[in-house]
């Protein structure tokens, strides 16, 4: 398989990990958006958001959850922070696998493109 977040988790493509666990890794974003940000990722190839169904849903729960972890870890749930995914071309999906940014550390304004 060639997706670039698959080799990650695979740790075939090196990457600054903040998070691991079975279900998920999360990882600073190589282009960051604002003074936080990072990628949160199912180990689990699930192209977008269009792919999910009864048998892999439990993931994107589990996303959220990692992401209040990392939220409380870094001292940014006070002043706010955004989480957002992305679906299909026009939506700005990139990868073709389905992730989630986590945004924080300064004032994100809407609408935000």
């Amino acid at each position: 398989m060639d997706c670039i977040f698959c080799k990650i988790a695979a740790k075939q493509i090196p990457s600054e990990i903040v998070f691991e666990d079975d279900k998920v890794i999360a990882f600073h974003d190589i282009s960051p958006a604002a003074p936080v940000h990072i990628l949160i990722v199912p180990k689990q190839h699930i192209e977008s958001t269009l792919e999910i169904n009864s048998s892999n849903s439990s993931v994107i729960s589990h996303i959220y959850e990692t992401a209040v972890q990392l939220v409380n870890s870094l001292g940014i749930g006070g002043d706010g922070f955004r989480i957002v995914n992305n679906c299909g071309k026009n939506g700005g999906q990139t990868v073709d696998h389905i992730h989630f940014h986590l945004l924080g550390g300064r004032n994100l304004t809407w609408p935000p493109g």
